[in-house]
């Protein structure tokens, strides 16, 4: 029974790294397997700092995440309107994309960062000051933004499903 906790472990921590890939938390799915997995042994693999760090990393990638293409926004001198517009448009983004472009996780990561930039644009272009050039740049950082978000985001995912696949077998 060990071997198939270890392998449902490892397995659901590379379906989580791709829910990540695809705009989900799939962090959250690999520690809350682990966990049951360590519940349901009768000896407990997992030491208290393993799943603190585990978790950090999940919050890390959260935040990253939400912050990311407001950030990229402001970074590239837009307003709070076009940060709530790049939060706004990457998440409508990753769900319209997803369909529009069937090519599996291509369709979100490009949806979710083109509507990032779109988001960001549009409503800073709603400013009066705002020229169609000054906004454009804006949706650049902000699309910028969310797509240095997504790398980060799966990197961790990523290194949290080596952490606990790792640490279940020592």
């Amino acid at each position: 029974m060990d071997t198939f906790a270890g392998i449902l472990v490892a397995l659901f921590g590379l379906f989580g790294v791709a829910l990540t890939l695809l705009g989900f938390s799939g962090v959250w799915l690999t520690i809350l397997v682990a966990l049951l997995m360590d519940w349901w042994r009768p000896d407990p693999q997992y030491g208290l700092w393993t799943i603190i760090a585990a978790v950090g990393l999940g919050v890390l990638g959260e935040v990253v995440e939400f912050a990311a293409g407001a950030v990229g926004a402001g970074s590239a001198g837009g307003s709070k309107r076009a940060a709530a517009g790049a939060m706004a448009g990457g998440l409508l983004g990753a769900i319209l994309g997803t369909p529009l472009i069937p090519i599996p996780i291509v369709g979100t990561i490009v949806g979710a960062v083109v509507g990032a930039g779109l988001g960001a644009a549009l409503l800073e272009r709603t400013k009066e000051t705002r020229t169609w050039g000054d906004s454009l740049r804006v949706g650049q950082g902000a699309a910028i933004g969310r797509l240095i978000a997504t790398v980060v985001k799966t990197t961790l995912a990523a290194i949290v499903a080596v952490q606990l696949a790792v640490a279940f077998w020592l």
